[in-house]
């Protein structure tokens, strides 16, 4: 899916938003180096259940990838990245002539050439079959409509897949209905994903198989079985199924059916283009190349798939969720498959600003999730994983009640959110990555140390100290007692504790109180987390200022901001034993130590604005932009990572970043286009120009706000929830002059 088209004959009004996706941006990655470690997504925004095709081996998280050239099925997947792997999958796969069971037999050649793919639709010519398939999702359902050659040998292939699952096929109701329990991990012993399907003619025959080997009994459970029906068919006779799956029961599968009701296949398509549509067409943009477009939109799609439903509606139009945490069948809400690690910093504030209904209900499910594990999820899929590091669920918790609060949409029970902050803040979890690992540390010394035996102990520490700050801002704004405030806001400077003036650069210390040594702030991981100091030093979100005053004052500090981009890319891997995926990345981007690639450093380009260089965050995010993002399968520069890597490029591209959530304030960029318009959910516009700009115009040489001159290097959340028209005029040189006083600058806590 490639829409060609000059600069010259390109009119943005001739196409809808979601004919600029190309879901398989991205795509063109493996384990060793990622060009986003993605999979074309056919779903609806934040749908229960994804569908893609799948290239890989079942239960490799590599599920589709470009390189590939053979299909072995269309799966139902929930997985939200191939470290995190998947659950709740089974797949579906046609065939013609000799009956073929086995994954990698009936797997049939393919061609990009014949393959359409968009975020409501996809369709593929099976080489090896004559058979083309196509498929269209509902939130919990998707319609199959297969397209079969004359013959008496048609068939489908409905593979549960292994580790314990189960299959009934009902001849009479032309239906198969089953379950798998297939998964990698966060769920309950009793863990299910049924599935119903139903096809609109008869079977000529079924069989069910176990392990491979035919049963003689319509229904069979095993470790790992499959179904297969057979038809009768004219050549160009098409096939229809209706497939759904519930986490709850069967009787729940058949009620997510009804998604589809009476739509026939072409019906569902056109709703779910609509709805990407309507969601799509909250962000318009003008005044750009095609391959910008295609850029823009196909992250804006990344943006709005995760975190993803995993509640269901009953009969009774109620709202009920399986728990992923206790295994109980309950009433609410519940959202999943996503790490706050990455998501905190722009992925939750971009659904706050544009959908802030959506994430009113994100939180009513992470009290859900509270009250039924006793913590909240740092890393959900779908329940807790062990995975990367922080109490980040703060600041989400935190800047969803600070910005929905103020347009009167926090009506959830934020005080059992509060509650789940601080008990969460000191406390060690269940999980090394829940809770705080090293929390007695960290309360009594200030810091986690090096040497007690707890990893990355340094990036803890400079996490913990920001996730303080979230819950001082949260604690402040619900009038909590003014010790416990206090309290908050003095740990939220424990970042200090690890600052090495020597280097003027972050440092892991030891529980006596030494720097540990030797230092080499290129090594990866260690004291740090999928990076290094050169990273991490950075991490000071809430209180730049005082990392400025650290460092000796401005002139030093954007001294060592520049120093990131200039340094070699040189690393030290010891601790990972091998060059991993994030610092190959880094290495190749010829960017210096700037690892885009990765969370930690995505803020920084835009902390010049502190020290009074704006125009040298205005030259690095057009750089990140134009170099990081491309419109192609190698499009990403790392792991996309749930919407997060995507989120920074949205914001980034409209002209400003939350470098801080939990503060009400968005950083100054450089906007990509010259027009852009933000339909609020409140009714609201945000209307954005920059009548001059293009690639070499990247500078801001004025900006009026609502018609009054702006030298500010930020702009407030409130006065864009009450619709603002930003004019940005561009320049090809930087203006030294503007944004450069003292009641310019953004917000640090140092500065309060």
């Amino acid at each position: 899916m490639y829409i060609h088209a000059t600069a010259q004959d390109f009119h943005v009004e001739e196409l809808d938003p979601v004919d600029w996706v190309n879901p398989l941006i991205g795509t063109d990655s493996k384990p060793s180096f990622s060009n986003g470690n993605v999979y074309p997504a056919v779903a609806l925004p934040w749908g229960m259940n994804f569908w893609t095709p799948q290239t890989g081996k079942m239960g490799n998280g590599w599920a589709y990838t470009y390189s590939s050239d053979k299909i072995r099925g269309f799966k139902q997947t929930h997985q939200p990245s191939p470290w995190m792997n998947d659950y709740g999958q089974f797949s579906i796969m046609p065939i013609t002539g000799q009956l073929k069971i086995e994954e990698s037999e009936r797997a049939s050649w393919f061609s990009h050439k014949a393959e359409i793919v968009k975020p409501y639709y996809y369709s593929v010519y099976l080489a090896d079959y004559d058979v083309t398939t196509e498929l269209t999702p509902t939130e919990r359902a998707a319609s199959f409509r297969f397209t079969f050659p004359q013959t008496d040998s048609a068939y489908v292939v409905l593979d549960a897949f292994d580790n314990g699952s189960y299959i009934k096929i009902i001849p009479e109701e032309r239906k198969i209905i089953g379950y798998t329990t297939k998964n990698s991990g966060g769920v309950p012993d009793n863990f299910k994903n049924f599935f119903v399907i139903e096809f609109d003619k008869d079977f000529s025959m079924n069989q069910t198989f176990s392990s491979g080997k035919l049963q003689k009994t319509l229904e069979t459970e095993a470790d790992h079985v499959v179904a297969v029906v057979g038809f009768k068919t004219q050549k160009g006779e098409q096939v229809n199924a209706r497939v759904a799956s519930s986490f709850i029961s069967f009787v729940q599968a058949e009620t997510n059916l009804q998604e589809i009701g009476q739509n026939d296949f072409d019906q569902i398509k056109e709703k779910g283009k609509d709805i990407w549509n309507k969601e799509l067409g909250r962000v318009k943009i003008n005044g750009g190349t095609p391959d910008q477009f295609r850029t823009f939109y196909s992250n804006l799609y990344r943006t709005l798939l995760f975190p993803r439903k995993f509640y269901e509606i009953d009969e009774q139009g109620q709202v009920i969720h399986y728990s992923p945490y206790n295994g109980e069948v309950l009433p609410g809400y519940m959202f999943t498959d996503t790490g706050f690690w990455d998501t905190f910093r722009s992925l939750f504030p971009f659904l706050n600003l544009m959908y802030p209904s959506l994430s009113a209900k994100m939180q009513e499910g992470l009290v859900n999730a509270y009250k039924e594990s006793g913590w909240l999820p740092e890393w959900a899929s779908p329940g807790l994983r062990n995975v990367m590091i922080g109490n980040n669920s703060a600041s989400v918790v935190a800047d969803a009640y600070l910005k929905l609060n103020g347009q009167n949409q926090a009506d959830y029970d934020i005080e059992t959110l509060y509650e789940a902050l601080i008990h969460g803040a000191n406390n060690e979890g269940p999980l090394t990555a829940v809770g705080r690992a090293g929390v007695n540390y960290y309360n009594d010394l200030g810091y986690v140390p090096y040497d007690v035996g707890i990893k990355e102990n340094a990036a803890r520490t400079l996490e913990y100290a920001y996730n303080d700050f979230t819950i001082y801002q949260l604690a402040k704004a619900l009038k909590k007692p003014e010790k416990e405030v206090e309290l908050y806001k003095k740990r939220s400077q424990n970042y200090r504790n690890l600052f090495d003036p020597e280097t003027n650069l972050m440092r892991g210390k030891l529980e006596d109180g030494n720097f540990m040594s030797p230092f080499n702030p290129f090594k990866w991981g260690d004291a740090f987390t999928e990076g290094n100091s050169w990273h991490y030093t950075w991490s000071v979100f809430h209180d730049i200022q005082g990392l400025i005053d650290l460092m000796g004052g401005r002139e030093e500090f954007v001294k060592q901001l520049d120093t990131v981009f200039t340094l070699p890319p040189i690393f030290d891997e010891s601790y990972y034993r091998g060059v991993i995926h994030e610092i190959r990345e880094m290495q190749v981007a010829n960017m210096g130590q700037y690892a885009h690639g990765n969370q930690p450093i995505q803020h920084m380009i835009y902390l010049y604005n502190y020290a009074n260089e704006p125009w040298k965050a205005q030259y690095w995010a057009r750089e990140t932009m134009d170099k990081m993002y491309l419109p192609t399968p190698d499009g990403y520069c790392g792991d996309e990572d749930n919407g997060q890597t995507s989120a920074w490029y949205v914001f980034s591209a409209l002209g400003f970043y939350p470098v801080s959530p939990a503060t009400d304030e968005y950083i100054l960029g450089s906007p990509l286009f010259k027009n852009v318009q933000l339909e609020l959910e409140n009714g609201k516009t945000i209307s954005i120009h920059a009548d001059n700009n293009n690639k070499g115009n990247r500078y801001v040489k004025s900006l009026k706000l609502n018609g009054e001159n702006h030298n500010k290097n930020f702009i407030k959340h409130d006065a864009l929830m009450n619709g603002m028209r930003l004019e940005f005029e561009m320049d090809d040189v930087p203006n030294k002059k503007r944004g450069v006083n003292p009641e310019d600058l953004p917000y640090s806590l140092s500065n309060q």
